[in-house]
């Protein structure tokens, strides 16, 4: 399903050759703060290609998130996992996940700032060609992607992954340049009937090219294995 829908909002790759991944620690800042992402390409792709910004779960940019960026580098993209929280910030329980995410849900302009950083940072790339840039984050990432879109970045498209759909401020939408794709698990208990209809309204009123996907049976997480099935869990 990813390949399918990374296929359909970017424009296709040129020719790759037998894969050699490079990564890369990154370091970089968002106003005072260190950040700490994760670079990865293929180097025996030649020229510019497309670049992805992969924005991680509530836990912070770790295994999860680098492996989604070396599966996009794989098939020839440039893919930038992005750091949200700063260098050395990671929650190690629910409860420490909750309380750092808590602080960027409910101060989005922060939110914003801290996705704008990491995407100026992919654009940085030499290897990537700029006019053909997407973003993708899971559960918080599909949040933050999302105000990314809503804060007016030139973007080609965003990928939401079970991520949160609310917005403080609806008429934002109207900003909104990117194509959105929406992947939703229709038993996730955290994202209510009512907010995904507000989300609807909001893309509708904005004028935005919208998509959404509500999987049946689905619940939070549906993209991690490890996350388990329980509704009652999310």
């Amino acid at each position: 399903m990813l390949t399918y829908v990374l296929a359909v909002m970017i424009a296709a790759l040129t020719g790759v050759a037998e894969a050699k991944l490079v990564t890369k620690t990154v370091e970089y800042r968002q106003g005072n703060t260190v950040l700490e992402g994760y670079l990865v390409y293929d180097d025996a792709v030649t020229g510019q290609r497309p670049g992805i910004l992969v924005v991680h779960e509530w836990t912070g940019l770790g295994k999860y998130a680098r492996n989604r960026a070396a599966q996009l580098a794989s098939l020839g993209y440039v893919a930038f996992a992005a750091d949200i929280y700063g260098k050395g910030i990671r929650p190690n329980s629910p409860a420490e996940a909750g309380k750092e995410a808590g602080k960027y849900l409910s101060d989005r302009k922060l939110l914003r700032l801290r996705a704008i950083a990491g995407l100026e940072e992919l654009l940085k790339q030499p290897q990537v060609d700029p006019p053909r840039v997407a973003a993708i984050g899971y559960c918080f990432g599909g949040t933050t992607v999302l105000e990314l879109a809503r804060s007016g970045a030139e973007l080609y498209g965003v990928v939401s992954f079970h991520g949160g759909l609310s917005s403080e401020k609806p008429s934002d939408g109207k900003n909104i340049r990117a194509k959105v794709l929406v992947l939703h698990g229709a038993e996730d208990p955290h994202v209510p009937p009512q907010q995904v209809s507000a989300f609807h309204e909001e893309m509708r009123n904005g004028g935005v090219d919208w998509y959404m996907v509500s999987y049946g049976g689905a619940v939070h997480s549906f993209t991690n294995p490890d996350s388990g099935n329980d509704p009652a869990r999310g």
